[in-house]
């Protein structure tokens, strides 16, 4: 029997079972690691000026107006995405008296350049005397995201 301290072999066993283990850590960790440092990077490295793409609003009567806005919006590169957003209560002064419609909320990404040719196709094409075109530019975003609006809406 043997009491006191362990032999040589226990430490070289452990040791032996701390590397297998630290190596295994190692290569499941890198990937993992890569991916962070890769987003972190890819996020900082991108840079965006404030109000280069706006975010712009048209309301339409109905889904199928809506549907052949967005997509002639997306068609003639006026934008790079188009939202459909269904079923919204408009409450509006208009002739003089106080109306209230179900509506269709487009929410549309593009250029802050491209605003004055979207706002002149939807006037061509939407059925309302006055149709809804507003704009906001966006001031900060998922820099890759800002980027893609860029590539796809030309200047």
């Amino acid at each position: 029997m043997r009491i006191g301290v362990p032999g040589a072999e226990t430490f070289q066993s452990g040791s032996l079972k701390a590397l297998i283990l630290t190596v295994l850590l190692s290569v499941f960790m890198f990937q993992l690691l890569r991916t962070v440092g890769l987003r972190a990077f890819s996020m900082a490295s991108e840079t965006y000026m404030s109000g280069t793409h706006s975010a712009a609003f048209v309301t339409c009567p109905n889904d199928t107006v809506a549907k052949d806005l967005a997509r002639g919006i997306v068609e003639k590169k006026l934008a790079a995405c188009v939202n459909i957003v269904p079923a919204i209560t408009s409450v509006y002064e208009w002739q003089g008296k106080i109306e209230e419609d179900n509506e269709v909320l487009l929410m549309i990404k593009t250029r802050s350049s491209k605003v004055p040719a979207l706002a002149e196709y939807v006037r061509s094409n939407h059925p309302y005397e006055v149709a809804e075109v507003i704009s906001l530019p966006i001031d900060q975003g998922n820099p890759p995201y800002l980027k893609w609006i860029g590539d796809i809406v030309p200047e």
